[in-house]
């Protein structure tokens, strides 16, 4: 979805002879039902992995960042402190990470992955791939999808805060 066309929606709601309050008009459902999808796809490659949806995200961040705070974590996950800190205690209970005091700050936690949490990287490439794979789609169009959706939520976000 380009930007002019997104930019244009509300407007051609508008003057849409379709009924905006039937379930099939609204984006919100579209935009649950797919989330709803993903789980149930999810859920199996998952299990097999041993991870929750929200584990799994939290290991992409650290695969990506390792040693970041419990603060930067639940932030970059959009989850608060009372929801990553027990994710983080279920990771560290499986020997997958560790959490340590920071040497500067001893206010802050950082989370460091294991051998073995750094290891479950190479089992989880075949999550993407399977997910690519049912989806039917190529690259290109997979970042249009994923730039379309990162702007509806930093649009909604921004208007939520006004």
């Amino acid at each position: 979805m380009n930007h002019n066309r997104f930019n244009d929606f509300s407007r051609r709601l508008a003057v849409s002879k379709a009924d905006p309050l039937k379930l099939d008009s609204m984006l919100c459902f579209a935009v649950y039902a797919a989330g709803h999808a993903f789980t149930r796809f999810y859920k199996p490659r998952l299990d097999a992995l041993g991870l929750t949806y929200p584990q799994y995200l939290a290991f992409l961040v650290l695969w990506e960042a390792d040693g970041l705070t419990v603060k930067a974590l639940g932030e970059k996950l959009f989850l608060d402190s009372g929801t990553i800190t027990p994710l983080i205690k279920r990771l560290e209970a499986r020997s997958l990470v560790r959490r340590q005091r920071d040497e500067q700050d001893e206010r802050l936690v950082r989370i460091f992955l294991t051998e073995e949490g750094q290891a479950m990287r190479a089992k989880a490439l075949a999550v993407p791939l399977a997910v690519g794979s049912a989806l039917g789609v190529g690259m290109d169009e997979a970042a249009v999808l994923r730039e379309s959706l990162h702007q509806l939520r930093e649009r909604l976000d921004a208007s939520s805060a006004l």
